[in-house]
């Protein structure tokens, strides 16, 4: 099979891949984007479950590069489902005339950097190879599934599901005995959604959440109206706060000057606007002061228990061991609400963990729970998963994913010292997934590796790999950010503690959006410093 030649490949089409496909055949150059899946959307493909939606308000959700595309587009809702956002991904790749560049039903094998010739050797399980000079990972951050593997699970004869690869086509849960795994963002919003249908639902829970009631409804004209006004100043706002989203925090220092009462209130505005803002926009010290963390967390607590009717299952669903927003912060609309039904039961695996699975169905403290079917709500492979699967090959036959069983490392998330010409899009060690709105800090990523690019071409130059010092520097100065913070000292995915023998790092630089925007510009003014460019 003969050798397709070209300027670059973009890995995944989803919102960061469908924007770097636009943004370097705008440049002129020749691009294929693959994506294993059949149709574009990314996580938003993947990810079609019942309850799926944004937890980012979806009007910040969506590309700032053209003002007619977001004057065209309406959302429907202020936090969007998942075939709405789909919709939109299509209406975006037939404006921009995308398709033709878009490879389908390709999944990438192995991809082995040719130092004589500055290319990548690309192969497709399907046996495609190409020669490209650019290999960009638009994989995204939560896209390798973690399916955990239990005692005798080939012995279930009901159906296995995981959130992440669930049907196309749907399945109907209706009148069946449904167990779900995993309570986190995605487990929250199947419970809630499927529990009135099911005949008994079984909820497994290791770690509890702080969920935070979404506040959603149908957006009208006049708001459609205030948010196109809103354009010209949140296209650049966005990337200038500290979670790429609409609000901001004050200063580091301004809730010590403030009463007790006066953070509740700040917190109480927050929580009534029903999103993510009462995690990342009341003040950065909930994530960094012990005593004004352990004040939030009891604020969010004392929301949620008047909405469970049992203090013994409230007991078990408020989470007590760790902080508000240590762990990723889900919203939910009826989650808690659910465990009220009598057909919705608490199953408490952290104290009792799943023993096997049985012809039919799970075994815990001894009880067999018996189920149609079983939902795995298990969460990825953070950061490095997706990458990490493929056979990623760079200078001296260097793999990718054996570098980073050992080490997690990045130079700004964007490239690893030892590949040259790889670029990822939502790294690890780049702001990213609840730290940050995606849409906002993946257009800053494809914007800064497509300036990066364009650089290379213009001083006629071929390859560009981030230097040992360079990233040496910026994983000092990550580390440094983590550990003023309190997220190390929950295990979570943002740490890897969800997948065993993972490196501890934590996967997501938390110095706020602005912040990395400016370090990143800062780089790119001064000529990509720090950066073998040849």
């Amino acid at each position: 099979m003969s050798v397709i030649t070209i300027d670059a490949m973009v890995v995944g089409a989803g919102v960061a891949g469908l924007y770097q496909l636009h943004r370097l055949r705008e440049a002129g150059l020749t691009v294929t984007c693959v994506d294993a899946a059949p149709d574009i959307g990314g996580t938003w493909h993947w990810n079609c479950y019942p309850g799926a939606r944004l937890d980012s308000p979806s009007y910040t959700y969506q590309y700032w590069f053209s003002e007619d595309l977001y004057n065209e587009w309406e959302w429907s809702e202020r936090f969007a489902a998942q075939p709405e956002i789909k919709r939109y991904f299509k209406y975006v790749a037939n404006k921009l005339d995308l398709w033709p560049d878009i490879a389908l039903n390709t999944r990438i094998a192995s991809a082995v950097w040719q130092e004589e010739q500055s290319v990548w050797h690309i192969t497709s399980e399907c046996g495609k190879t190409w020669h490209a000079r650019y290999l960009i990972s638009c994989m995204g951050m939560l896209s390798a599934p973690n399916a955990p593997l239990f005692p005798n699970q080939d012995a279930f004869t009901g159906t296995v599901l995981h959130t992440a690869r669930w049907p196309q086509e749907g399945i109907d849960l209706s009148g069946k005995r449904v167990g779900v795994v995993g309570v986190g963002a995605t487990g929250i919003q199947v419970i809630q959604t499927i529990a009135p249908d099911v005949e008994q639902l079984y909820v497994f829970q290791r770690t509890p959440q702080y969920a935070v009631k979404m506040n959603n409804h149908p957006l009208t004209e006049k708001d459609h109206e205030f948010w196109r006004s809103q354009y010209p100043t949140m296209r650049h706002s966005l990337h200038t706060t500290f979670g790429g989203f609409e609000w901001n925090v004050p200063e580091v220092g301004v809730a010590a000057a403030m009463t007790s009462e006066e953070r509740l209130k700040v917190l109480e505005d927050c929580w009534q606007d029903g999103s993510l803002k009462v995690w990342v926009g009341t003040y950065p010290e909930v994530l960094a002061d012990e005593a004004i963390n352990a004040e939030a967390s009891e604020f969010v607590r004392a929301k949620i228990r008047p909405r469970i009717n049992d203090p013994a299952v409230a007991d078990k669903l408020i989470p007590q061991h760790y902080g508000f927003g240590t762990y990723r912060v889900p919203l939910e609309t009826n989650y808690y609400d659910a465990f009220n039904r009598e057909n919705v039961h608490l199953v408490d695996v952290k104290a009792h963990p799943i023993e096997a699975f049985t012809p039919h169905g799970l075994m815990v403290d001894g009880q067999e729970y018996a189920l149609d079917v079983l939902i795995f709500a298990t969460g990825f492979d953070a950061g490095t998963g997706a990458l990490s699967r493929l056979d990623i090959r760079g200078v001296n036959g260097q793999s990718l994913g054996e570098l980073w069983q050992r080490d997690i490392r990045s130079t700004l998330g964007l490239q690893v010292h030892g590949f040259p010409n790889l670029f990822t899009v939502a790294g690890p060690l780049a702001p990213s997934t609840a730290f940050c709105n995606m849409t906002t800090c993946l257009q800053q990523q494809v914007d800064w590796i497509t300036d990066a690019i364009l650089f290379m071409r213009a001083q006629g130059k071929s390859q560009m790999e981030a230097s040992a010092e360079k990233e040496e520097e910026w994983i000092k100065h990550h580390d440094e950010v983590a550990e003023s913070t309190l997220l190390m000292s929950t295990n979570s995915w943002y740490t890897g503690a969800n997948i065993e023998g993972k490196p501890r790092r934590l996967l997501s630089y938390v110095g706020g959006v602005g912040v990395y925007k400016d370090i990143c510009e800062d780089v790119r003014a001064n000529d990509f410093e720090g950066f073998h460019i040849s």
